[in-house]
């Protein structure tokens, strides 16, 4: 079988051919290409050292040269090129102690995670599949390379690469490799936060983001996310829903689209909710004030998976005002706008209508009309330009100062106060007006309201 392979990759192939050595695109990028999607970078493993292969080639980067592996630049991209190996000992649940060079490819490619990631491909040999990952392929099967608890214990950040493939591809886990995964999740805690966060991007930002679910059934959350198990079972007695909390948040992050902060978000909107639960003497279930007691928890938990800060802010935004109810008002609106921010307030707007639509029937239309309603207000705030923050205030601090105005507390409060005022009267917002309702005498700092 013939697949198609860019010609830089071919390029690099042929000339450690020629060279007298073994070489082969590996991997990720073969599996893709099997799966008619476009892969997003071509690994190369080859019979040569990594020595052999820098004289090879007249510019090479030593980007892991002690695990073999040195970056090959053609027209301005990089790609890996990694002798065949074999790894050692593995002490951390995540690295092999060291790694045996060889030149068997067979024994490089039973190193490796699972099935579907273990072929190799070139044009004289075709596809190299010692491990059934085409009939895996298939099947939609993530099945472990030879023994799953071994292939775990090796690396244990491979249980959440399960559950990510299982997500990106569409494809079920095979059972005993789930077992071996559920078994061995506690080794997680060796893993970093930094590489739990990226399998758990990937994870949500995927065609299938409803296989969080997964985390939880197979144990994976009670590791990385206890807080997400507190929720997946826990019932929402009342008209609006018809979902445990945890089922809402899955039904959720399948109604938003696929963006990062949006994702997040969604997962961790509803975390508040078992602090704030209170069911009341008619059995309906409450939950006042989880919005803010779920922001806070948020902060907490992107900041334990180490989360960049402006993922960390935005969220965290967005879970303190997501339960919002907006009058169709655009002086409400607009105040809205100021409290939650001017770009953020369309992203709120697609988490609002997310989650109305993963609750039940219940004033549902009815909610998401007014969502409908209230972005054709924004964007017409927007598109008319009205004020609806400091920036876009027609007076600014120095046109203050230049009135007699001293910088400090005083000058802040009399710019709140003239915001304040436009976002109620959105055509009052030039220069005179505002100086004018807000008048000053002399040289005097004295900001007296007429209104």
């Amino acid at each position: 079988m013939r697949i198609s392979i860019p010609d830089e990759v071919e390029f690099i192939i042929e000339t450690l051919e020629k060279a007298g050595y073994e070489a082969y695109a590996v991997g990720g990028c073969v599996r893709d290409t099997l799966l008619g999607r476009i892969p997003g970078d071509w690994d190369i493993t080859t019979s040569a050292l990594p020595i052999q292969v820098k004289q090879l080639f007249h510019r090479t980067v030593d980007t892991g040269i002690a695990h073999g592996t040195v970056t090959v630049l053609l027209k301005g991209n990089g790609y890996e090129v990694t002798t065949f190996r074999i790894d050692g000992e593995y002490e951390d649940a995540r690295h092999p102690k060291e790694v045996i060079f060889t030149s068997k490819l067979a024994e490089d490619l039973k190193r490796r995670d699972f099935t579907i990631n273990a072929m190799a491909y070139n044009h004289r040999t075709g596809i190299v599949d010692l491990f059934c990952g085409k009939e895996d392929l298939k099947e939609k099967i993530i099945r472990c390379v030879g023994d799953a608890k071994t292939r775990f214990e090796e690396d244990a950040l491979r249980i959440m690469r399960a559950v990510r493939f299982s997500a990106q591809l569409g494809f079920s886990i095979e059972e005993e490799t789930k077992t071996a995964a559920s078994v061995l999740v506690q080794n997680l805690e060796r893993v970093s936060k930094e590489r739990i966060q990226v399998e758990l991007v990937k994870l949500l930002i995927s065609e299938h983001p409803e296989k969080v679910r997964e985390l939880y059934q197979m144990g994976i959350s009670r590791v990385i996310l206890p807080e997400l198990d507190q929720v997946m079972e826990l019932e929402q007695n009342n008209p609006y829903h018809c979902y445990t909390v945890g089922e809402h948040t899955i039904h959720m992050l399948q109604e938003i689209r696929a963006d990062k902060v949006l994702r997040v978000t969604a997962l961790l909107h509803d975390l508040g909710k078992p602090e704030c639960h209170v069911r009341d003497s008619k059995g309906e279930d409450h939950f006042n004030g989880h919005a803010e007691t779920g922001a806070r928890m948020a902060k907490k938990i992107l900041r334990r998976l180490k989360f960049d800060n402006d993922t960390i802010r935005r969220s965290e935004n967005l879970i303190r005002y997501h339960a919002y109810h907006l009058k169709q008002d655009k002086t409400v609106v607009r105040k809205a706008i100021n409290q939650v921010g001017k770009e953020a307030f369309s992203d709120l707007l697609e988490i609002m209508e997310a989650d109305t639509k993963a609750k039940s029937e219940y004033t549902r239309q009815e909610r998401l009309d007014d969502i409908k309603m209230i972005r054709m207000m924004y964007e017409q705030i927007c598109e008319e330009g009205e004020c609806v923050d400091l920036a876009g205030l027609a007076v600014n601090g120095q046109d203050l100062i230049q009135m007699g105005m001293k910088p400090g507390k005083e000058l802040g409060e009399v710019l709140q106060k003239m915001l304040e005022y436009v976002l109620e009267h959105p055509c009052d917002n030039r220069k005179e007006i505002l100086l004018e309702k807000f008048a000053m005498t002399g040289n005097v700092s004295i900001i007296t309201e007429k209104y």
